[in-house]
């Protein structure tokens, strides 16, 4: 194993050397990546030396020229600015990097509006991160349509009903159902802003044209049980990243959670005496959940083998920086599970429609599985009524006639 005195340094970035490393294996590095992170910041280092250069003027575009000359030399590796990120963000924390200059905004009329809605929507709205970036993209698909030269007026006060039935009928035909009802409801709430806001000529949020669809016009989507256990046995729980997934699937499989709430799992949240579980759920609810043995069992593998980090979420990446793991990362871990035991890819959400069809075929009544899913409305648990056929076949009315 290489030892930090092995990479000579030399330059102004040598009293830095020291401390860096130590904060890379504080970040979950192997001692062996952060001896090659510290050689690229030698060989940077040696750069500022050639070129006059002193720390303080270690810029984006320095940096960027660095790597030029690194490509210029033959070298292979460590060849973008991301691979640099945490060298510079090091510096810049001690002050000895300049922090980068933030991008000029040019404000058009149109990223003036978007940056005043959102605003409203966070600040008035009270709209979650995920809801405040689905209302700005339709808002920014419906105004850009209003620029008639780019950077130009946006002439809302020239907008009208026919304006926005046209909007609607032209993208409804290329969405599902549920993204042309999302994109109509948030072009609801920008017509009620542009009207309260004083830019739009009329309150025009009655014009948009509703999408006819029936809400419980499918069935759930449910994987049978032996695909779930398909899932679980394809995890190597001899290995770390293993055990991470196989805790995430039995926290989705077993107590529905969705791919966020699984994200935001924090240590602190998991109560091992009390045998319960605080979820973070949609409109930024808390509530606790019983913790079932099996699933218990699942984090606690997982934690014994967990990477050393501060970061408190209970999954991190298996790849250093170890910091907490994204919705996008929870879901990768059901397709890759998918991938290993042969069947088609999935999201993270089928395992919560499993999970309520679990419960209804155990004798659970809708009330209880609602209070599992954490559903504000027993409409939206009513769904799952259709997956009992068996129970549905003695309220069919027979065929007119006695016809099969």
């Amino acid at each position: 194993m290489n030892k930090p005195a092995r990479v000579r340094m030399t330059g102004p970035l040598a009293p830095y050397a020291q401390g860096f490393r130590e904060e890379l294996v504080r970040r979950g590095y192997a001692p062996l990546s952060a001896d090659n992170v510290v050689r690229v910041m030698a060989h940077l280092s040696r750069w500022l030396t050639s070129e006059n250069l002193s720390p303080d003027e270690l810029t984006v575009e320095c940096a960027g020229a660095f790597l030029e000359a690194r490509r210029a030399a033959g070298y292979t590796s460590w060849l973008s600015m991301h691979g640099l990120s945490p060298l510079l963000g090091y510096l810049r924390a001690h002050g000895v990097a300049p922090e980068p200059t933030p991008a000029t905004t040019v404000f058009t009329p149109l990223e003036e509006l978007l940056s005043d809605y959102r605003t409203y929507l966070v600040d008035e709205r009270g709209l979650a991160k995920d809801t405040v970036r689905r209302r700005e993209h339709v808002a920014r698909l419906f105004l850009t349509e209003r620029c008639r030269v780019p950077g130009g007026d946006l002439h809302l006060g020239e907008l009208t009903a026919a304006d926005v039935g046209a909007f609607v009928v032209a993208e409804c035909p290329v969405r599902s159902v549920s993204e042309a009802k999302t994109m109509v409801i948030g072009l609801r709430v920008l017509l009620r802003f542009l009207h309260v806001d004083g830019r739009g000529p009329e309150a025009l949020g009655s014009a948009v044209p509703a999408v006819s669809g029936w809400r419980g016009g499918s069935l759930p989507r449910a994987l049978p049980a032996i695909q779930v256990r398909l899932l679980m046995a394809s995890c190597d729980r001899r290995r770390v990243v293993g055990r991470r997934d196989f805790a995430i699937l039995a926290l989705l499989a077993r107590l529905g959670l969705r791919a966020g709430e699984v994200a935001s799992l924090e240590l602190g949240d998991i109560d091992w005496r009390a045998g319960e579980v605080m979820v973070r759920g949609k409109g930024r609810r808390e509530e606790r959940l019983p913790l079932p043995v099996d699933v218990g069992e699942a984090i606690a593998g997982y934690l014994c083998r967990r990477p050393s980090s501060t970061d408190r979420h209970v999954f991190l990446r298996a790849i250093a920086p170890h910091c907490g793991v994204t919705r996008a990362a929870v879901t990768n871990a059901v397709r890759n599970a998918c991938r290993r035991a042969g069947l088609a890819p999935i999201g993270a959400h089928r395992l919560r429609h499993t999970t309520a069809t679990e419960m209804l075929r155990a004798g659970a009544t809708l009330a209880e599985i609602g209070q599992v899913l954490r559903h504000r409305s027993l409409s939206t648990t009513a769904i799952y009524a259709k997956v009992d056929r068996s129970a549905l076949r003695g309220l069919a009315l027979p065929w007119p006639g006695g016809g099969a």
